[in-house]
C-alpha cells in the first residue's frame, strides 16, 4: 500500500520526491505543488490522509549538513483507513513571503500553522488568523529559531483584547451585531478565565452571549508555555526524561514512555521482554488515572459532588502505590531510553491488584449515581456535538475521536509492546456529544484494568535493561571498580546517548489521544529538535465548534469532557 501511495504521488507530481522512513512516508513536495499534493493525499480514496496531525517548522542554521534552505515546513498526516503516516516537507525560500496554507483542506491547520508562525516566523499564506497563540502578543522574534537569544527577556503588559476576532467569528457564525441592535438585544461579551476554578488550568475562554446563549466563541491559550522544545535543545535525551513528565502530568508516565520509545525507535533497540510488559502495565495504569481525575473534575463541573470522593480519593491513593513503585507520587522520571529506572520492588502484584480493586469499586459506585440520573442525561446528551467529519478535520484523536465514531486507538491499528496479545475492547460513541465523552472514559477504565491483569499474569521475568553500554549505564560495581565502567558511566552522563543524525516521527496512544514525538538528531548525544504532537492541543482548537450554539453552562462541563491539560495543551 506505502508503495502504491508514493508511487501515486510521484506520477502526479513530478517536482516531489517520495521515501519511507521507519515505516512512515517522507515526501519533499516543492511550494507550487504542496496544496496540489496535500489536497490529493486528503482526498483521493486509495490515499485519504484524513488527520493533519501537526505541524511544524524546522531551522537549519545549525545542522552539520548544509540545506540550500534554512528552514522547511513539516506537515504531519495520518490515513486511518490504510494505516499510514506521512510527513510532507517544504522547503522555504523567504519566511515572510511564507507558503501557501492548508486551512481550506484541514481545520488542524488553522492552530498548527499559527504556532509554526509564533515560533519561527514563517508565514502561511490565505491563513484566516494567523497571530501569535503561545507567546503573548508583545513578545518580539520567534523563540525556536536558532540564532534566537535563550536568555532574552520581555516585559509583555498590555491585555489581547481579542474584540476583533469575536467579532469575526460573529460574522462567520452569520450574525449581525446592527440587526441585533435594531432589536433593542445587546450581545454580551463573557471572559471565563484565564484564571477561573472551571477552566481546570490557564486558558482564556471569551464568549459572545445572546442571553445564556452562546453565538460565538474564540480561546486563548499559551498561558502556562514552559519552553519545553527550546530546553530540549540543550540538554542530552535522557535528561529530556523529566521535562515530559510535566507534559500532562495526570498521566505523567505515559509521556516518559512516549519519549524514550520514540527515541529507541531510530536507534533500533529492542527493549526485554520484561520492560515491556512493565511500560504497558504503567501506561495502562496511568491511563486509568488520568480518567479518574477527569470524570472526577467533569461531574462536579455538572453539580455531582458526590462523584469527587468517589473517584477522585483512589486517584489520591493510587499516589502511594505509585510512590513505593518508582520513588515519586506526580513526576516520577521512571523510563530511560533502552530500558526503566529500576524493577519493581517484591509485592507489588498484590499492591496493584489491591489498588485496582479499590477503583473498580469507586468507578462502579459513581456509575451507580450517573447511569440512570436524568439531570446528566438531560445536562449531557446531544450537547456540544462533535461529528466524525469534523472530529477528523481538526485533527481529534483517542476518546474525543473514539466518542464521535471512529474506532481508531493506536494500541489496536498500529500495536506496539505487545498490544496484539490483549484482549480488551475499543469502547466508541455514537454521537460525540458530551454523554458519548463521557461513557467513553468509563468504558476505557475497566478495558485498561483488563489489560493490566492480562500483562501481570504475562510479564516474565529477566532483565529491565538493554545490553548495550552505549545506551545504557553500567552496574554500579563496575563504575565503581574499573576504570571501562567509569569512563562509560561518564560519557554518558556528560555526553549523552549519541542518536544517529536523521528526522523521524513516532507516536503513542496517550490518555488523551496521538502523542507524537517528531525529533530531529545531529548526531550528538543532545536532540537538535524536538517537537511534541500534543493530543489536547488541536482538540482544543475545535472548541468553538463544540459549544456555540449551547448556553453558557454547557461550556464549562464540555470543557471538562475533552480534558484539558495546560501542560500539555502549551507545553
Amino acid at each position: 500500500m506505502k508503495a502504491h501511495a508514493l508511487e501515486k504521488i510521484g506520477t502526479a507530481f513530478a517536482g516531489t520526491t517520495c521515501s519511507e522512513i521507519l515505516g512512515n512516508l517522507v515526501l519533499d513536495v516543492p511550494q507550487e505543488e504542496m496544496l496540489g499534493v496535500l489536497e490529493l493525499m486528503r482526498t483521493d480514496p486509495d490515499l485519504q490522509f484524513d488527520i493533519l496531525l501537526d505541524v511544524t517548522v524546522i531551522d537549519y542554521l545549525d545542522y552539520p549538513v548544509a540545506h540550500a534552505n534554512r528552514f522547511a515546513v513539516v506537515y504531519t498526516l495520518r490515513s486511518l483507513p490504510h494505516n499510514m503516516v506521512a510527513q510532507v516537507r517544504i522547503a522555504v525560500n523567504d519566511p515572510e513571503a511564507g507558503i501557501p496554507s492548508a486551512t481550506g483542506i484541514w481545520a488542524s491547520a488553522n492552530w498548527g500553522e499559527r504556532e509554526a508562525y509564533d515560533q519561527y516566523g514563517v508565514c502561511f499564506n490565505g491563513h484566516p488568523d494567523l497571530r501569535r497563540i503561545l507567546n503573548h502578543w508583545q513578545f518580539k522574534g520567534h523563540p525556536l529559531r536558532k540564532d534566537y537569544p535563550i536568555g532574552r527577556g520581555h516585559v509583555c503588559y498590555e491585555n489581547d483584547s481579542l474584540e476583533n476576532e469575536i467579532r469575526a467569528r460573529l460574522k462567520v457564525n452569520g450574525i449581525d451585531t446592527d440587526v441585533l441592535k435594531d432589536i433593542n438585544t445587546e450581545i454580551m461579551f463573557l471572559n471565563i478565565g484565564p484564571a477561573h476554578p472551571v477552566t481546570h488550568g490557564a486558558i482564556r475562554i471569551l464568549t459572545a452571549l445572546d442571553g445564556e446563549t452562546v453565538l460565538a466563541n474564540v480561546n486563548e491559550i499559551g498561558y502556562l508555555h514552559r519552553g519545553f522544545e527550546k530546553t530540549a535543545e540543550n540538554l542530552t535525551y535522557n535528561q529530556v526524561i523529566p521535562l515530559t513528565d510535566r507534559l500532562n502530568y495526570c498521566s505523567s508516565l505515559i509521556n516518559n514512555i512516549a519519549y524514550v520509545k520514540a527515541v529507541e525507535k531510530w536507534l533500533e533497540i529492542e527493549i526485554t521482554e520484561r520492560t515491556k510488559f512493565m511500560r504497558v502495565i504503567l501506561t495502562e495504569f496511568y491511563r486509568v488515572l488520568d480518567h479518574l481525575v477527569c470524570l472526577a473534575a467533569n461531574l462536579v463541573d455538572m453539580g455531582g459532588l458526590t462523584n469527587y470522593f468517589y473517584l477522585y480519593d483512589e486517584k489520591e491513593a493510587s499516589y502511594d502505590f505509585i510512590s513505593r513503585l518508582t520513588g515519586a507520587r506526580l513526576t516520577s522520571t521512571f523510563t530511560r531510553i533502552g530500558g526503566m529506572y529500576r524493577d519493581f520492588y517484591e509485592g507489588w502484584e498484590n499492591d496493584l491488584e489491591t489498588q485496582i480493586r479499590a477503583i473498580e469499586r469507586g468507578v462502579a459506585d459513581s456509575l451507580k449515581l450517573v447511569l440512570k440520573n436524568r439531570i446528566v442525561h438531560d445536562r449531557t446528551q446531544g450537547v456540544c456535538l462533535m461529528p466524525k467529519e469534523k472530529a477528523l478535520s481538526y485533527g481529534y484523536t483517542g476518546p474525543c475521536l473514539r466518542a464521535s465514531g471512529i474506532p481508531f486507538d493506536l494500541r489496536k491499528d498500529a500495536p506496539y509492546y505487545h498490544y496484539d496479545l490483549f484482549d480488551f475492547e475499543v469502547p466508541v460513541g455514537s454521537t460525540g456529544d458530551l454523554y458519548d465523552r463521557l461513557m467513553i472514559r468509563f468504558e476505557e477504565i475497566f478495558q485498561s484494568i483488563k489489560i493490566i491483569r492480562q500483562a501481570v499474569k504475562m510479564i516474565p521475568g529477566g532483565p529491565i535493561f538493554v545490553d548495550n553500554p552505549l545506551v545504557c549505564l553500567p552496574p554500579k560495581k563496575d563504575v565503581y571498580n574499573n576504570i571501562e565502567g567509569l569512563a562509560n558511566h561518564f560519557k554518558l552522563i556528560f555526553d549523552g546517548v549519541r542518536v544517529p543524525a536523521g528526522e523521524w516521527y513516532d507516536s503513542f496512544e496517550a490518555a488523551n489521544g496521538e502523542l507524537g514525538f517528531h525529533i530531529v538528531s545531529d548526531g550528538s548525544g543532545r536532540p537538535y529538535k524536538v517537537k511534541v504532537r500534543p493530543p489536547c492541543f488541536y482538540i482544543m482548537s475545535g472548541f468553538q465548534e463544540m459549544v456555540e450554539g449551547s448556553m453558557i453552562a454547557d461550556v464549562v462541563i464540555n470543557l471538562g469532557s475533552i480534558n484539558i491539560i495546560g501542560g500539555e495543551l502549551d507545553r
